[in-house]
């Protein structure tokens, strides 16, 4: 924007149940820089508004009653959406979880936690960070049956250590600042790391990591 004010987020949120639906749409409308686009309860409602709306974020609950929210999911990248989508759930199967980062999610919000850690969470996903737990993702990983790939290249020391911070969801400023280096060399690192794994986000670097690559971390 011209004046220097940062332009919100601009967020829709997909969810059947219309009373958590409706409070969290009116928390989010409510806060500094968020704009809640639409709230939606069926995916046919929530697909319309992606075409009439330019939309930052999704937040989207998987349990849609006769839907799967994997199935709107697909329907709204082919309509042409290229934003992020943070996962809303009161619980997820490591199956599920699977084919979410395959579909290059950028995290998974559980409805147990505060309206506090969900302001957090989409904040990290607009950053460019991811939002999941490492034990789900591992165990995710465990439960898929996914195993390393035998011609995977090899991490360097550097490149584990930037990995893992990644995995903790920083900044390549503050991952340069816990190693005591530059950012654009941070910067550089995470290249060789798009590079090896043939990725070209820090979500689907993770997703690739613990697929092929959990026997180096």
């Amino acid at each position: 924007m011209s004046d220097g004010t940062q332009a919100p987020v601009r967020i829709l949120l997909l969810d059947d149940h219309a009373l958590f639906r409706e409070s969290v749409a009116r928390f989010l409308g409510s806060e500094p820089g968020f704009e809640v686009v639409a709230h939606s309860g069926s995916s046919q409602e929530a697909l319309a508004a992606l075409r009439n709306s330019a939309v930052d974020i999704i937040l989207l609950d998987l349990d849609l009653g006769q839907a799967d929210g994997r199935d709107f999911l697909r329907a709204a990248r082919q309509q042409g959406f290229r934003g992020r989508v943070l996962v809303v759930t009161a619980g997820v199967e490591e199956k599920q979880a699977a084919d979410l980062m395959r579909e290059g999610i950028s995290g998974v919000f559980m409805k147990q936690e505060s309206t506090a850690s969900l302001l957090e969470g989409i904040r990290h996903v607009m950053a460019g960070k991811t939002w999941f737990d490492r034990e789900l993702l591992q165990a995710t990983v465990l439960a898929a049956g996914l195993r390393p790939e035998s011609n995977a290249q090899a991490f360097t020391e550097r490149e584990r250590q930037v990995l893992s911070w990644v995995f903790q969801g920083l900044l390549n400023k503050e991952i340069a600042d816990r190693i005591g280096v530059s950012e654009s060399a941070i910067k550089a690192t995470l290249q060789q790391l798009f590079a090896k794994t043939g990725v070209r986000t820090r979500s689907q670097l993770v997703r690739i990591a613990l697929e092929q690559y959990r026997d180096q971390l």
